[in-house]
């Protein structure tokens, strides 16, 4: 683990297991928001908003809600711009702006619990990440759980089916490489490292880059004030435009970067994937996507997968798990 990163210590096996737990609380509480973002944004896309100016909404917002605790960060640490601003910068291009763009791209050609299935092919990309890495490979439940996962993707994705889309499936794929740095860089946070600090900058510095982005023309702006239809009720367009903003991607964030510390990127990869399964909720009541009976059978085997990740890193000695994967 990086030496900006606070040790957690353990003096005796009740205290590891509840930092366990309140990691694992708030990982499934940041899965949880980040679900309902796409069923959200969603209607808003095909009543006319340009995915710039969703995105720059979303993320300005949030960013402006998180920055106080990049304010406090600065003033107690002088320096603190000069040594994080790399970590910062990264994580506002990849796991800020690159997972929404690519996600939302997706989400565009085919149903989000689909995209988000396909995104969540991340865990698997870490383990094999860290097997490379270290040239050490993973424990049998890891591997186990790591297939059954990817089986379960292989049923929800239904590459058989009519629905396939290629370039759907390649920018879904793409929001998971930046999944992947979401996580590496989270495990990073500490007290050197805020994780608040780092989302409000994160999220800040991606709302600049789409601003730009939009003020030069490559990304389109149009944001009309429609009315979206969620769950067969009208609502006008600051509803899922704030909800969004200010609740599903503020909690996300913010509860994110502080669980990955606590349980190891590994372990929080894999019970990232209950996202898919709370936005299968959130479509079917908001968009009536109903998944196909073997899109249910492969989430089933998702969480299968995840049950097996979480039973190697309980018996780990040490609550941030043994999947660390930076030095």
């Amino acid at each position: 683990m990086a030496a900006s990163t606070a040790s957690i210590p353990v003096l005796s096996p009740t205290p590891a297991r509840r930092v366990s737990t309140s990691g694992l609380v708030l990982a499934v509480t940041s899965a949880l928001a980040f679900s309902s973002s796409g069923p959200f944004i969603k209607p808003l896309l095909e009543a006319g908003w340009s995915l710039g100016a969703a995105l720059l909404v979303r993320m300005g917002i949030a960013g402006l809600i998180l920055s106080p605790a990049l304010f406090v960060a600065m003033r107690r640490q002088p320096a603190f711009l000069r040594r994080h601003w790399k970590l910062i910068l990264g994580f506002g291009l990849m796991p800020v702006l690159g997972c929404q763009l690519f996600f939302f791209s997706a989400m565009q050609r085919m149903p989000v619990a689909v995209a988000l299935l396909i995104q969540y092919l991340a865990p698997v990309m870490l383990v094999a990440f860290v097997w490379l890495r270290t040239r050490k490979a993973p424990s049998a439940l890891v591997l186990w759980g790591s297939g059954v996962a990817i089986a379960g993707l292989v049923l929800v994705v239904d590459i058989s089916g009519a629905s396939f889309d290629l370039i759907g499936t390649m920018l879904a794929l793409g929001a998971a490489i930046c999944v992947c740095a979401y996580f590496v860089i989270s495990e990073r946070a500490g007290d050197d490292l805020p994780p608040l600090a780092l989302a409000a900058g994160g999220l800040l510095t991606g709302a600049i880059v789409m601003a730009i982005l939009c003020l030069v023309g490559i990304m389109p702006f149009s944001a009309p004030a429609v009315s979206v239809v969620l769950g067969g009720i009208e609502v006008p367009w600051f509803v899922p435009m704030v909800w969004v903003a200010a609740v599903a991607t503020t909690l996300g964030y913010a509860f994110g970067v502080m669980a990955v510390p606590r349980i190891g990127s590994r372990v929080a990869s894999f019970v990232g994937l209950s996202e898919v399964l709370f936005a299968l909720g959130f479509a079917w009541i908001f968009l009536a996507e109903v998944p196909a009976p073997i899109q249910f059978a492969g989430g089933a085997l998702i969480l299968v997968g995840v049950v097996l990740v979480r039973a190697d890193a309980q018996s780990s000695d040490t609550p941030r798990g043994e999947g660390a994967l930076l030095p």
